[in-house]
């Protein structure tokens, strides 16, 4: 049995360290989505130029580059999306509603929709997208960040319900904060502490990509789960 997989939003921060921990993994052809890409010469591996994902015809062109085999199982993680925070509700421009409804939940749809398809023409599958633990617990300041986020959490759950009938498996990871340059940005470590203690209990990239790769290696049986990665010890 072959093992593909998909990689979206590969060239992003979270995108790349997931990659590389991905690479060095045992699946027979990799394919990376990005609009953009640091290039990666290996025989295994086709990296795909494709721009909005919000557009249904974007998504649907990608998914016609990947062949589906009844010899084939097939991965997805999505890593895509965005984050918006900062404002309370009655402070926030309906304009940024709309902004995370199209990069968190409406992208992540249309990339379950086709790679289902791919799956139901095939083997078997299991995909595992990105959402947010504020979109299962609230926050202050980030109320339509995390409704996008609970949307896509009870997305992959119906999807895992629906995925009985075709082989495929569907879960999510919730991470509090992941360690990123955008992140240490948006959060930087307060004057008098240790920079990097600081950041010591933020998730790494390439665990959560061990993580998921975990998964993956037993997905016939783990579906219809929300991962909480919130606390890290070293």
């Amino acid at each position: 049995m072959k093992k593909e997989l998909l990689i979206f939003g590969s060239g992003g921060a979270l995108g790349n360290g997931v990659t590389e921990i991905f690479l060095t993994k045992d699946y027979d052809k990799i394919y990376l989505f990005d609009f953009k890409h640091k290039e990666i010469i290996q025989p295994k591996v086709k990296q795909i130029i494709v721009n909005d994902l919000s557009a249904e015809e974007n998504v649907k062109k990608v998914f016609n580059e990947i062949t589906p085999s009844k010899d084939s199982a097939f991965f997805l993680f999505s890593t895509v999306g965005g984050f918006l925070g900062g404002k309370k509700t009655w402070d926030t421009d309906s304009k940024d509603f709309d902004k995370m409804i199209n990069m968190n939940l409406k992208t992540n749809f249309l990339i379950a929709k086709y790679f289902s398809l791919l799956v139901r023409n095939s083997h078997s599958g299991s995909i595992c997208l990105t959402a947010a633990f504020t979109g299962l617990s609230a926050e202050a300041g980030k109320n339509v960040y995390g409704t996008s986020k609970a949307a896509l959490i009870h997305m992959i759950k119906t999807l895992a319900e629906e995925g009985t009938e075709i082989k495929l498996t569907a879960n999510a990871i919730a991470p509090f904060i992941i360690d990123t340059p955008a992140n240490r940005e948006w959060m930087p470590a307060p004057v008098l502490s240790g920079k990097e203690e600081y950041y010591e209990n933020w998730i790494k990239p390439k665990e959560i990509a061990e993580f998921v790769n975990a998964v993956f290696q037993n997905y016939n049986i783990i579906t219809g789960n929300i991962f909480q990665l919130k606390h890290r010890f070293t």
